[in-house]
């Protein structure tokens, strides 16, 4: 770090006034500012409090500084997880040096000077490799089954030969030859062939991705037409399989100008093509900063608000990243057809589509680990520009784009409909998004495999999600239930525009914050937490009980008496019930528990009887279980997992 200190003019300045805007801070508070190689420190001058404001370089994306006033120079800190820090420094001299500083520290030029590659790795070695083997996507593959009969391992792309931003080791259809796998990849935008990304055990369908085909107008290749043949033969079950491009159809015939495009279904007899309509990368750049202004409105009308909102077309774009999962996975689980999903280039909407899609498919990415070991296999190692889209250092502004950002924002949505459905909480999603930024572990720097490997970030850094695991209490929704019907088939969200919302939590920083309190969240998981200790007593208690009188000991349960009236199903919130006829799974399989092959078969079936026969128990579980039916739970449809008090300050009024 020693480059980085270099950068700094002024490392103190006291009698600083700093106003966090995002917080709906009203006060300046006066302190002390230091810069270091790494953060931007700000600590009050108030002996009681001695607060303490922490700003990570690698987190702020903007540096402003507007014009000077007579109680001094401002400066305005922009960060990447949308909070707005405005210092006022007394002389303008030293503001000027504080501008200077920041926006060189704020913009590294190589991967030296990041945070996560800037203290020694051999202090904790053993710690470090370990936390590289926590993750791993090849154990998924085993999970989904994968090599079997019909997908195999190739050893085509070893050492990066064939593509260099896919990773090493890669599943692709038994029938497919060396021959073949390399000749798909000449046909395809940067070798980016066919390779399978999701398994469905039940329907033996298939999750695929690529890249665009350098077809042109007219062009054709026998080994990429012969690729997705063995795609389609690979499912005994289905005589064709989807070609999935989620381009807009117009941006997609305008690449082939270029040389590129998509398949052409006379040349491709096995296929049927679907475009779904996820824009490009600057759309959606352009997009995020409008719903960024409207995350920084203060006392604005309902009328400047909706209109925003609106202009901003961001929950368009988050519901055509939904749009795109559904049809992935409404193609493999009900219709039991493979897809093969492609945009461009492959490496930013072809990860949305198809990491959505396996969450609705399968509930282990619903789950803390699980959703680790998606993020891992869809986007870490099949080569997301992570360093590009996020700004990692100092390059082409155009190359960034809230990529992943949407992917979160999309599981997010997918919560707030079904609220029993995931392990972890919202805090979970922005402690991953503000991970993607920060650059505090090695986890997400690079733009492939190869890139890392060259990087050698396993001997010079840690892997972010032992640290996350470690925390896991903090990320864990009270309202999980993992033997719940709603937790264990297929999700089948309403897409309708009315369900979706403006994620509070990750952009509205301007409210003032509510006052300390337990949030219903935190509630939850004490209560929860309380019952398994005394469910632990009591087991301890009829052990002990047992071996004096050396009979086991047996409860009789006691019907607690409830009442017959029974209140009509009350719909709150803008959340409408979902568009399927009936709920996931039945009482029946909730009881049960049949092979996976029979809960697909019966997913999409009505329950024999009333909703109300439904529920397991007379406490809690009766909240989750009452969730499976339809869009969730009516009534914490429009809870925030962080918690938190909606009601309003006066002093905003």
């Amino acid at each position: 770090m020693q480059v980085m200190m270099e950068h700094i003019r002024t490392p103190k300045v006291e009698n600083v006034r700093l106003l966090e805007r995002s917080s709906g801070q009203r006060k300046a508070s006066v302190g002390t500012l230091y810069l270091s190689a790494t953060h931007t420190i700000f600590i009050e001058n108030n002996p009681e409090t001695r607060k303490e404001t922490w700003v990570l370089h690698s987190m702020v994306c903007g540096v402003e500084r507007p014009p000077a006033t007579p109680s001094g120079s401002p400066l305005v800190l922009r960060c990447k997880d949308f909070r707005v820090l405005q210092v006022l420094v007394p002389q303008e001299r030293d503001c000027a040096d504080v501008h200077a500083s920041l926006v060189r520290l704020s913009r590294p030029e190589n991967y030296s000077e990041l945070y996560c590659l800037s203290f020694n790795p051999n202090v904790n070695k053993e710690e470090r490799e370990e936390s590289w083997t926590f993750i791993d996507p090849k154990a998924d593959y085993k999970r989904m089954g994968v090599p079997n009969n019909l997908w195999v391992s190739t050893a085509a792309n070893s050492e990066y030969r064939v593509c260099d931003t896919y990773p090493a080791e890669l599943f692709v259809p038994k029938s497919a030859t060396p021959a073949v796998i390399v000749g798909s990849s000449r046909f395809r935008s940067r070798g980016r062939f066919p390779a399978l990304s999701y398994f469905h055990q039940d329907t033996l369908a298939a999750v695929c991705r690529c890249s665009q085909p350098l077809s042109g107008f007219s062009g054709r290749c026998q080994e990429d037409e012969m690729m997705l043949q063995a795609l389609m033969k690979s499912n005994p079950g289905s005589d064709f399989i989807y070609v999935v491009d989620t381009r807009p159809k117009l941006n997609a015939m305008a690449n082939r100008a270029a040389g590129k495009g998509y398949e052409n279904e006379d040349h491709y007899a096995n296929i049927k093509l679907q475009f779904i309509g996820i824009e490009n990368i600057h759309v959606m750049r352009s997009s995020q900063q409008k719903i960024m202004d409207v995350g920084e409105m203060r006392g604005a009308s309902m009328t400047d608000f909706l209109w925003g909102l609106e202009n901003s077309g961001w929950l368009k774009h988050i519901k055509a990243v939904l749009d795109a999962g559904v049809f992935i996975a409404r193609a493999v689980a009900d219709e039991g057809v493979s897809v093969l999903v492609h945009c461009s280039d492959g490496w930013d909407r072809t990860a949305q589509a198809c990491s959505v899609a396996s969450i609705l498919l399968d509930p282990f990415y619903r789950t803390i680990k699980g959703f680790m070991v998606l993020i891992e296999r869809d986007w870490v190692s099949f080569g997301h520009k992570f360093s590009h889209r996020y700004a990692h250092l100092d390059g082409d502004p155009k190359e960034v784009s809230p990529v992943i950002d949407q992917f979160l924002e999309s599981v997010w949505q997918l919560s707030e409909q079904f609220p029993c459905a995931f392990e972890f909480n919202e805090r979970f999603l922005i402690a991953v998004r503000t991970h993607v930024y920060s650059c505090q572990y090695g986890t997400f720097l690079g733009n492939c495999e190869k890139e890392r490997r060259d990087l050698r970030l396993r001997e010079r850094s840690h892997s972010v999600w032992p640290q996350l695991w470690k925390d896991r209490s903090q990320y864990t929704n009270p309202l999980y239930k993992a033997e719940l019907g709603q937790s264990q088939g297929i999700l089948r969200p309403n897409t309708t525009p009315y369900c979706f919302k403006m994620w509070k939590g990750l952009y509205n920083h301007a409210e003032k914050p509510p006052p300390p309190r337990q949030s219903p969240a935190d509630f939850l998981s004490a209560v929860r937490e309380e019952s398994q200790q005394l469910e632990e007593e009591l087991t301890n208690q009829q052990e002990r009980i047992a071996a004096l009188t050396g009979r086991p000991v047996t409860w009789e349960k006691m019907a607690v008496p409830r009442r017959s009236r029974r209140l009509p199903h009350r719909h709150s919130g803008p959340d409408p019930p979902s568009s399927y006829s009936g709920p996931i799974a039945s009482s029946e399989l909730q009881n049960s528990h049949p092979p996976a092959n029979q809960r697909a078969q019966r997913a999409g079936s009505a329950p024999s009887g009333p909703p109300g026969q439904q529920l397991r128990s007379p406490d809690l579980e009766d909240a989750s279980a009452c969730s499976d039916r339809e869009s969730g739970v009516a009534d914490l449809s429009s809870r925030s997992s962080c918690g938190g008090d909606d009601s309003k300050d006066p002093e905003l009024e």
